[in-house]
């Protein structure tokens, strides 16, 4: 099996980063994690990463005059990685058109809502506010709307009386940890397409 070379982006601790990392160590996945990338270089998930023998590289936006000159560098340190794949783990940088359009329909997602509810930010505490009986996450290609692209996987979390911002995140963490691994593969695979037909 020849397998997808995939990079991730993440800002933070990256737990989904490890998430794909764990499900790509099966030999029947059908994908590789080749390199984490963060805008941060404190970031702790870079030295998780680099833990599992993975190459990472930090790059802050505001060290360059301007978001294009960021993006290239980050394209050129995708492509000396030969990457197939971009998948943004809490990479919480919203990206540029032309990066975006590059990636078109090999760059997933993924957010803590039932996509199309709460696009942004500050979803858990914005579905207690409405009353919302369920939230969940949702795995979706990247398109320069934001949260607006197709979505692969979704997965329900029931939304319990006394829910905080905080625990209710926490449950749906989980399900974004099981989601996304299969999404990745699901794409890996070629059993989906970002790419609009017609």
């Amino acid at each position: 099996m020849i397998k997808k070379r995939v990079a991730i982006l993440i800002s933070g601790r990256g737990s989904n980063m490890s998430a794909l990392i764990d499900a790509a160590k099966a030999p029947d996945y059908p994908a590789e994690i080749v390199g984490v990338l963060s805008n941060r270089a404190a970031a702790p998930g870079l030295a998780v990463a680099a833990s599992h023998g993975i190459a990472t590289a930090a790059l802050a936006q505001s060290k360059f005059p301007s978001r294009d000159m960021f993006e290239d560098v980050m394209t050129q340190t995708l492509e000396s990685w030969d990457v197939d794949l971009v998948c943004l783990a809490g990479f919480m940088r919203i990206l540029g058109d032309d990066f975006v359009n590059r990636w078109a329909g090999r760059m997933i997602n993924v957010h803590p809502s039932l996509l199309p509810l709460y696009k942004g930010l500050d979803t858990h505490a914005r579905a207690i506010a409405d009353g919302a009986k369920v939230s969940g996450c949702t795995v979706h290609f990247v398109t320069p709307g934001l949260d607006e692209g197709a979505p692969i996987l979704q997965a329900e979390v029931p939304v319990l009386a006394g829910d905080t911002s905080d625990t209710l995140a926490a449950r749906i963490l989980i399900e974004e940890h099981r989601i996304y691994p299969q999404a990745l593969r699901m794409l890996a695979l070629g059993q989906v397409s970002g790419i609009p037909t017609g």
